[in-house]
């Protein structure tokens, strides 16, 4: 098959093929199809959320995945991180993810970051990338990641679970809406972080792990419809998801004032 690929965001003929299912969308189409093959996206975390949004995202043709993660695959990770497998136990999470990413698509550039997100380097690893995917697992990393998203204007995309309920939003606060009313934040939705040891961590309370692959794929979805203008993101709009009573709700929100 004959390659055609004249600029970096041009698709070749075994790209055309591949997206084939995405370029006939009109939400998408074609020039959709290339600012995904355009976008840079870092993804906080090669776990039980951050495995189905790589593994999504590498499918949908994003051109460059960044994956930050400091920790090794564990036997007790695969129950959700399917990402990873038996194969991959005690290797570092993000080459792990790597591989598995090239293997889904080798079109895409996977950049490694084998730390852990921090005061110090949040701002220049995040102003790096279009777009940022929490799926980290503390609150710590979870409002410094919402804090320095909000000072570089890079859009978040953030999730959490507990052992059967989800929830889901989209930030961007440092743009207005329609009225021109600044957009609200993360610390407009959640003032401050709970105390220490009030909210029961995965290894303690457990987790159900298909709950973790559909937050991440929601994760995954609202991601492609940032970067293509496609429908409405959830900004201003938290998703809820109980998954023993297979029900979602969305609560809108708005910016404090002060």
């Amino acid at each position: 098959m004959t390659e055609t690929n004249t600029s970096p965001t041009a698709l070749s003929d075994t790209e055309l093929e591949r997206y084939a299912r995405h370029i006939v969308l009109p939400e998408i189409g074609g020039a959709g199809q290339q600012k995904l093959k355009k976008a840079r996206v870092l993804v906080i975390g090669a776990g039980g959320l951050g495995a189905p949004v790589l593994s999504y995202l590498a499918a949908a043709g994003i051109g460059t995945l960044g994956v930050i993660d400091d920790d090794t695959v564990s036997l007790s990770n695969l129950q959700r991180q399917v990402i990873h497998d038996t194969g991959s136990v005690g290797m570092e999470k993000v080459e792990s993810a790597r591989a598995s990413i090239l293997r889904i698509n080798p079109h895409v550039t996977v950049e490694t970051h084998v730390k852990r997100l921090d005061e110090e380097n949040a701002a220049g690893i995040i102003a790096a990338y279009d777009i940022v995917v929490d799926g980290s697992d503390n609150f710590a990393t979870r409002y410094l990641l919402a804090d320095t998203c909000a000072a570089v204007e890079r859009p978040l995309v953030t999730a959490a679970v507990g052992r059967f309920d989800g929830s889901l939003t989209v930030l961007k606060p440092f743009e207005r809406d329609g009225d021109g009313n600044p957009l609200p934040g993360y610390r407009h939705l959640f003032p401050e972080p709970p105390p220490a040891g009030l909210v029961p961590s995965c290894a303690e309370a457990g987790i159900v792990g298909a709950l973790t692959g559909v937050m991440g794929t929601l994760e995954a979805m609202e991601v492609i419809k940032l970067i293509t203008g496609a429908g409405e993101p959830l900004i201003g709009r938290l998703l809820l998801y109980d998954a023993l009573a297979a029900r979602f709700e969305t609560v809108k929100y708005r910016r404090r004032a002060g």
